[in-house]
């Protein structure tokens, strides 16, 4: 016999086990875009939003993310994709990217590493054991959203992350005690001159939900996982798995957590303005970015790999 739906007789596709409830599909979607709704609400804090920037990969958190916000803004809505250059796997996402850009109407920009700082992540791929690949790939694709939609004038850029990368990181940085980087995790409330500020519409949203969802629509998007993932992240994701599936609910109380601690994080390590880089003109703590000095090692190292 097929399971109703908590809130009609319909047949459910999905059982919310975090708050005990069957969902059918109209209900389903319903659910997850009222939550997204609340959390664009929340995390524009008033401000209004004319023109949003949506970090676009291709792959099933980001291309839900644009999806929600065309449907539910009305606003002009531009995607930003990044070609770091990882040879098999990003050629195909930004396939499905332009794809999806393409039936929503909305414009896309595609950056490349290549193009950009002269190297693809590809290439420097092992040369440094001390940063690590993800380092470089993280830093550097931030820099170049955040240099896209600046030079768009967008009020916000939107990320794809979900319940589960946020309660992930959240947990890495408490567990390293960087207590700085929690604090610049997103949604950006303060306003920092040269940062476009952050939002997170499927911050409350598990990724299975996320998946559920880009099914349940119909739309295009990549399963595939990047090559050079962090293992060290997977540990996380297996532990708060193993939490979630014995205490339902552990996601959100990890994220509800951080949300108190926050204000003081702010307070501790967000009181200064930052610099401009004297490099290349973006946001530094000190006198060159975190992105010129990682292209500049990494300059380096492709030059004494040819030596």
């Amino acid at each position: 016999m097929a399971i109703k739906c908590s809130k009609c007789k319909k047949k459910a596709v999905t059982f919310i086990r975090y708050n005990g409830t069957y969902l059918c599909r109209e209900h389903f979607i319903n659910y997850v875009e009222s939550r997204v709704k609340r959390e664009i609400r929340r995390q524009r804090a008033g401000r209004r939003i004319k023109k949003i920037a949506v970090a676009l990969s291709g792959g099933k958190d980001s291309s839900v993310t644009l999806y929600l916000i065309k449907k539910i803004l009305h606003a002009e809505v531009h995607a930003i994709t990044v070609n770091e250059g990882i040879k098999g796997y990003r050629d195909k996402t930004i396939e499905k990217a332009k794809s999806l850009c393409k039936e929503l109407d909305v414009p896309i920009h595609v950056i490349s590493f290549k193009e950009e700082y002269g190297f693809d992540l590809d290439d420097i791929n092992g040369l440094d054991k001390e940063k690590g690949v993800c380092t470089y790939c993280g830093i550097l694709r931030r820099s170049c959203l955040n240099r896209k939609a600046k030079e768009l004038e967008a009020d916000f850029l939107a990320t794809g992350h979900n319940l589960d990368d946020f309660s992930q990181s959240i947990l890495m940085n408490f567990v390293n005690a960087d207590f700085e980087k929690l604090a610049r995790l997103s949604p950006h409330r303060r306003i920092i001159q040269g940062l476009v500020p952050r939002i997170a519409p499927l911050r409350t949203i598990p990724e299975k939900e996320t998946t559920l969802y880009a099914i349940l629509q119909e739309i295009d998007v990549s399963f595939e996982e990047c090559p050079h993932a962090l293992s060290s992240r997977g540990k996380f994701r297996e532990f708060i798995y193993n939490l979630e599936d014995t205490f339902p609910g552990t996601r959100h109380r990890i994220l509800q957590s951080y949300e108190r601690i926050k204000p003081y994080l702010l307070d501790i390590y967000h009181k200064h303005p930052l610099n401009k880089c004297i490099s290349c003109g973006e946001p530094a703590s000190g006198e060159i970015c975190m992105a010129c000095s990682l292209v500049n090692r990494a300059k380096n190292l492709l030059k004494n790999r040819l030596c």
